[in-house]
């Protein structure tokens, strides 16, 4: 299954192992991502919170998930959160290939303290996103909340997933944190491989 990024270097695949670069005049981003994986990371975006909640993404996840990005923060964090997002997407989408096998379907909800967040999604290849984490503040850390909505966005576009994350909570940093564990548990289901499943989850008999 494509990517709608059309400016991407893609690495020789080993298995659902894959490293896909993007390089533009805004950003210069490498992920490496191994979705049989035991949860290892190694995550510089330049933004200290966007690397934690990345980083406990694939760890409760399970994926081993390496991301390099050089970005003109000098300007503002926009570009980086939002390509970092675009091609993490891509390489989930590149890592699962025609998708065949896969579960296609995850949920999770993860509390943290008074915060409880859901993810549920779709790796079926419809992308969409409908996100309501109501953060009471502007940023944690380096990290503009409103950009939280904007990558995850950026992620489900690329990753051809279908994706509903909602929360509540009292604190900024539980609220985003739950969200990010959240997103990984379901997205650990959804990748799963299904020894009874041969082709695609649907009954259309194809994806997309």
């Amino acid at each position: 299954m494509t990517t709608p990024l059309g400016d991407l270097t893609i690495g020789p695949r080993e298995g659902r192992r894959v490293s896909v670069a993007r390089s533009t005049r805004e950003t210069s981003i490498t992920v490496t991502l191994g979705l049989d994986g035991t949860g290892s990371t190694s995550v510089d975006t330049g933004l200290g919170f966007y690397d934690h909640l990345l980083g406990s993404m694939a760890h409760h996840g399970q994926f081993d998930l390496a991301v390099n990005a050089d970005g003109d923060l000098q300007i503002d964090e926009h570009h980086t959160v939002e390509d970092v997002a675009l091609v993490l997407g891509a390489a989930f989408s590149e890592a699962l290939g025609d998708r065949a096998g896969i579960a296609r379907f995850g949920q999770s909800s993860v509390p943290m303290d008074e915060s409880l967040a859901t993810a549920t999604l779709d790796l079926g290849g419809r992308p969409y996103a409908l996100i309501d984490l109501p953060f009471r503040g502007e940023r944690v850390g380096g990290l503009p909340l409103q950009l939280v909505e904007h990558a995850l966005e950026a992620f489900a576009r690329t990753a051809g997933a279908t994706l509903h994350l909602t929360g509540t909570g009292r604190n900024d940093h539980h609220l985003a944190e739950a969200a990010f564990k959240a997103l990984g548990r379901a997205l650990r289901v959804a990748c799963e491989l299904d020894s009874r499943r041969t082709g695609v989850a649907s009954t259309k008999g194809t994806l997309g």
